[in-house]
């Protein structure tokens, strides 16, 4: 399909207002962290790293980021297991009912944050006796399980079944196969969706406001329940520019596997 110049103009020009839409609000952020005022005057009337020392040196902001950095490393290590042993489980056979339950694995992340919270908060304090951080990490497990499922699944599709069966044939029984064929092809997509699944979990709130125990808080939860606090105003961006720095690593090396493996089936 070819377009026109106009058109390619019209597609840019809507591209570059959305990534400034996106874009522009965290620059922002990034840089009044090294802003002088505690307004916020703009322009800056000048730079320092006075609050990222102040936010380094805060007890609340290292508690939540190691509270933070637990839960995700935690759910991203069940979402591992689960949505692997899920994917392999629908992608092997076809039976009656394989449709529906990928699209119940999958459903989590489809539904409103605040449907999910409300919903494990109900199950968690009815029928579970209360929030705990245990809670916590299985309620960030649930939508992790999805990132991971839709990387293996789609690692499984490319993968196909002639290369097992050909391993099978020429006698390699299905350990072997497995340690030696299936596992070297799925390592790629399997490290992407932890990162994604991490990096998920590391900066969701909705969920996490709903089924965190007392006392459990999460780098998100701090900045939320400080947002408002004139004296901590400045920490708050300190510690919003260093989440994004934080989300975008695990992001951005998830889509580079992705984009070696995609090549390396090619």
């Amino acid at each position: 399909m070819t377009m026109t110049k106009p058109m390619k103009w019209l597609l840019g020009a809507v591209f570059a207002v959305v990534l400034s839409v996106i874009y522009i609000p965290l620059l922002i952020i990034l840089i009044n962290s090294f802003n002088t005022s505690l307004t916020f005057t703009w322009p800056p009337p000048g730079f320092t790293l006075e609050w990222w020392t102040k936010a380094i040196d805060n007890d609340g902001v290292r508690s939540a980021l190691m509270t933070s950095i637990l839960v995700a490393t935690a759910a991203t290590l069940i979402a591992l297991v689960l949505g692997t042993l899920v994917s392999f489980a629908l992608s092997g056979t076809k039976f009656f009912g394989q449709n529906t339950i990928s699209l119940l694995v999958v459903l989590p992340i489809a539904l409103p944050g605040i449907v999910t919270g409300l919903a494990l908060n109900t199950m968690f304090t009815s029928f579970l006796g209360g929030l705990t951080f245990f809670t916590l990490v299985v309620a960030h497990a649930t939508f992790c399980i999805v990132v991971v499922f839709n990387n293996v699944s789609a690692r499984l599709r490319r993968l196909g079944g002639d290369i097992v069966e050909a391993s099978m044939d020429l006698g390699a029984t299905r350990s072997f196969t497995f340690r030696h064929v299936v596992f070297p092809n799925m390592r790629a997509a399997l490290v992407a969706g932890a990162l994604l699944a991490f990096g998920l979990s590391f900066d969701e709130i909705i969920v996490t406001t709903f089924t965190a125990g007392p006392g459990v808080q999460t780098l998100p939860l701090w900045i939320f329940n400080n947002l408002f606090r004139p004296q901590q105003a400045p920490i708050v961006n300190v510690v919003a520019a260093a989440l994004v720095v934080i989300s975008i690593i695990p992001i951005y090396l998830a889509q580079r596997l992705s984009e070696d493996a995609a090549r390396s089936a090619v």
